[in-house]
Order: C-alpha cells, then structure tokens, then sequence
C-alpha cells in the first residue's frame, strides 16, 4: 500500500481552516485551493495580481512536493467574475507550457471563503 504524505500550510502567523495544502498518493499530488494570500496575509489588488501569487505559490509547492507546473494532469480555477475569464485565460496562457496543457474546468462562482478572493486554483499532478 502507498504511503500518504501531507503538506500542512505554510507558516507565518496566518491562520487556516483545517485542511492540507496538498496530499501525495502513489504518484500523484493533489493540491487545495490555493488563494491569492501572501506570506504576510496581504491580499493583492487586481486580477493579475492575484493571479500571478496564486501561480507562484502553486509552483513552489508542487516543486517542493517533488513535482512542476509540466506535471500538472488537472486544474480547476474558481473566478469570483465573468468579466475575469478573458484575461485569465491570457494569463493562464503565459503560466502553464503550451507542450503541457492540463484538463481544465473554469467556473464562476458567487463567493470564495476570504471576500477579497478574486479566484481560486487547485489542480491535480504527476509526482
């Protein structure tokens, strides 16, 4: 049987809701929802402000998870507004290697757990 290992979330004084950022099975990494929080709890302002901490924080963890932004199977992104997916999908473009394009499913939604949340990313990915 495979062994299981948690992430916890990072430190910093920042609090969380019980979860782990990601869990490893076998070969696979299976990251939370990761939102646009830095180390300090700031929220930026701006969708590709947001956007581009939320990429940099999910490739630092899948490569210290042993993992990368070309092993990723599948994403799910979480936008708070329409009028944000034409440019999230630019900004996705520049994110994640063309060679290398997971599954994706985009959907709108009413709400994130922080208010200021503009989107949210998890994803699924090769070890």
């Amino acid at each position: 049987m495979a062994d299981i290992k948690r992430f916890a979330p990072p430190g910093g004084g920042r609090s969380f809701p019980p979860f782990s950022i990601a869990v490893a099975h076998g070969g696979t990494l299976y990251v939370s929802g990761l939102g646009p929080m830095d180390a300090q709890g700031q929220v930026p302002e701006g969708f590709a402000a947001q956007f581009g901490l939320v990429v940099a924080t999910l490739r630092t963890l899948l490569t210290g998870a042993g993992s990368g932004m070309d092993r990723i199977l599948k994403v799910n992104v979480l936008l708070t507004r329409a009028e944000d997916v034409a440019e999230m999908n630019l900004l996705y473009r520049e994110a994640f290697p063309a060679a290398n394009l997971p599954a994706r499913t985009t959907s709108v939604v009413m709400a994130l757990p922080v208010p200021a949340f503009l989107l949210e990313i998890e994803c699924v990915a090769a070890l």
